[in-house]
């Protein structure tokens, strides 16, 4: 009978009484990479049903705080570029090779809410959410396809100049990773649905597929994240303006 009590006193102090906060920051602290490379296939298929596939690979350090992304297909977006410098103190740092055009563009703050290569992404949907900067209520738990989950929502802090007023989120109690969200406007209509899956690569879970829904533009985009390779040794310095022009060999 001990054993049972004791159990049940370890489950509770586990997740039955945990607050929203409390889940957020166990998801905000759990184990992640020191770096990651992989391959990105993004299919976009608009109202129309017409699809726009496009290749890219990437690379990222310090749990995905700064990232370079660079374009291999189609042809016509071949050497497009993006780089990403999250700060907890100013606003992030965002810029988009065009080589087209021969120039760099500087994404502000006041963008974020831009789409991100014409896709049902936006920027700010490709950056982390700063801790400090929402609030989080812990809904009812739920089970999305056999998986016991958390449930919160989420409201952006008018520091975090967020293009959403809120979000629900659905996080796998087992992994602390996202199954589902979705995310609302300014107005409160629901704007994005988003699935996610993952797998495990040396011990860490990652990304495996990312499914975006715009319910109001009736488009969807899925991401998928192949040859995945985590703590490769990426170095800091290639997360500069001068490396967006560089098509990387490997």
């Amino acid at each position: 009978m001990k054993k049972i009590i004791i159990l049940v006193g370890f489950l509770s102090s586990f997740g039955f009484g945990q607050s929203g906060f409390e889940i957020a920051k166990m998801v905000d602290q759990k184990p992640s990479p020191k770096d990651m490379s992989n391959t990105i296939k993004m299919v976009l298929t608009n109202n129309k049903g017409k699809t726009r596939t496009n290749v890219m690979m990437s690379k990222s350090i310090d749990g995905n705080k700064k990232q370079i992304i660079w374009f291999l297909e189609p042809k016509d977006d071949k050497g497009v570029a993006f780089l990403k410098i999250e700060h907890s103190n100013k606003d992030d740092e965002m810029r988009m090779w065009l080589p087209a055009f021969k120039k760099i563009r500087r994404i502000s703050s006041k963008k974020k809410g831009d789409s991100f290569m014409g896709s049902d992404l936006s920027y700010e949907d490709l950056s982390n959410r700063d801790l400090d900067k929402s609030e989080y209520t812990r809904l009812d738990d739920e089970t999305i396809n056999g998986v016991d989950c958390f449930v919160l929502e989420i409201i952006p802090e008018k520091e975090a100049k967020s293009s959403y007023s809120t979000h629900t989120s659905w996080i796998d109690k087992n992994t602390l990773m996202a199954v589902k969200e979705e995310s609302y406007d300014k107005s409160g209509a629901l704007k994005k649905k988003k699935e996610f899956s993952h797998r495990k690569v040396k011990g860490y879970f990652v990304m495996k597929r990312v499914f975006v829904e715009d319910v109001q533009k009736n488009r969807t985009t899925e991401v998928a994240f192949e040859d995945v390779k985590v703590d490769t040794g990426i170095k800091e310095n290639l997360f500069q303006e001068k490396n967006l022009k560089r098509l990387p060999r490997n």
